[in-house]
C-alpha cells in the first residue's frame, strides 16, 4: 500500500499527468497523443461506482454507446454477449446500483472491454471481494487475456498475481524494483526459505531476526516459515519458495545485498 500503484494506473489511462519520465503506448506518446491512446484503453478503477438508476443492461449499453458503438442492434447484441461472458445475464434487469460488490466489479470489466479495447487497466480489482468472487474474477481475466488483449493489473494480493500474471513488476516508493516473470522472482528466493518447529520463547526471537511468512500452532509450540539471508538453526529445513516468500525476500533482503 502507498507504493504508487493507483497513481501509475491513473497516469496510464491519461487521468493524471506524470511529473517526469515518458510513457509510450503502441507507439503513441502519452503527453501528445492522449486522444489516440484513450481509443485503445479500457479502465476499471479501484473504486468503481454507479451514479445512476439504470438497469444492468442499460448501464452497459450506455458504456457501449460512449465507446463509439452507434448501431443500436449491434450494440445490444454486444451488451448481451458481455453480460453472458461475465455471468450477469440473469440479473440484466436488476438496477446496477443493487448488484453485489463482486457483480459490480464484473460489470466494470464488461464496460471496460465492450468497446473492443486493446489494453485494459484494472486497479486492485479483488480488494474486498469474498474468496469465491475473487476466484471468479481472476478466471474472467484469464479468459480475456487469451483474446489478444493486454491486461495491466495492480494488486497487493499475491494470489491474484500467481493465478493470472505472466509478467510482473514490483513497485515501491514510486520506483520499479523488479520487472520479470513470477518464476524469475521466485528463483531469487531459492535457498532463503526455511521451516522451523520452535517453542514460544524461540519464536519471539525468530520474529526479531527474520521475516515470518507463516505461523501454525502445534502441540509443542509453533511451525514457522522464515525468510532470510542465512538461518543457522539445527532443526531448520529448507523449503521451496513460493511467490509470497519471493516477494518478502526481494523487498527485505535481496536489494540490500
Amino acid at each position: 500500500n502507498g507504493a504508487g500503484k493507483s497513481s501509475l494506473m491513473r497516469i496510464l489511462v491519461t487521468l493524471m499527468k506524470p511529473t517526469n519520465g515518458l510513457v509510450n503506448i503502441n507507439g503513441f506518446d502519452l503527453q501528445k497523443d492522449r486522444r489516440e491512446i484513450r481509443k485503445m484503453l479500457g479502465y476499471l478503477p479501484q473504486d468503481f461506482r454507479f451514479f445512476t438508476k439504470l438497469k444492468t443492461w442499460e448501464f452497459l449499453d450506455y458504456a457501449a454507446a460512449l465507446s463509439g458503438l452507434k448501431n443500436k442492434k449491434q450494440r445490444l447484441n454486444k451488451v448481451d454477449e458481455w453480460l453472458e461472458k461475465v455471468g450477469l445475464f440473469d440479473v440484466r434487469e436488476r438496477s446496477a446500483n443493487k448488484l453485489s460488490g463482486g457483480m459490480k466489479r464484473r460489470l466494470g470489466i464488461a464496460q471496460a472491454l465492450i468497446g473492443n479495447a486493446q489494453i485494459i487497466v484494472v486497479d486492485e480489482p479483488t480488494t474486498g471481494l469474498d474468496p469465491e468472487e475473487r476466484i471468479r474474477f481472476r478466471n474472467i481475466l484469464s479468459e480475456i487475456s487469451q483474446q489478444d488483449v493486454i491486461i495491466i493489473l495492480s494488486t497487493h494480493i499475491i494470489g491474484d498475481i500467481s493465478s493470472v500474471c505472466k509478467s510482473l513488476a514490483l513497485l515501491n516508493n514510486g520506483s520499479v524494483h523488479f520487472n520479470g516473470s513470477p518464476e524469475e522472482l521466485v528463483k531469487k528466493a531459492e535457498g532463503h526459505v526455511w521451516q522451523v518447529n520452535t517453542s514460544g520463547f524461540e519464536y519471539e526471537m525468530l520474529k526479531e531476526k527474520f521475516a515470518v511468512t507463516s505461523t501454525i500452532p502445534t502441540a509443542e509450540g509453533w511451525e514457522v516459515q522464515l525468510v532470510g539471508d542465512k538461518i543457522e538453526l539445527k532443526n531448520a529445513v529448507e523449503i521451496e519458495p513460493n511467490l509470497e516468500h519471493a516477494y518478502v525476500y526481494y523487498m527485505e533482503y535481496f536489494e540490500e545485498g
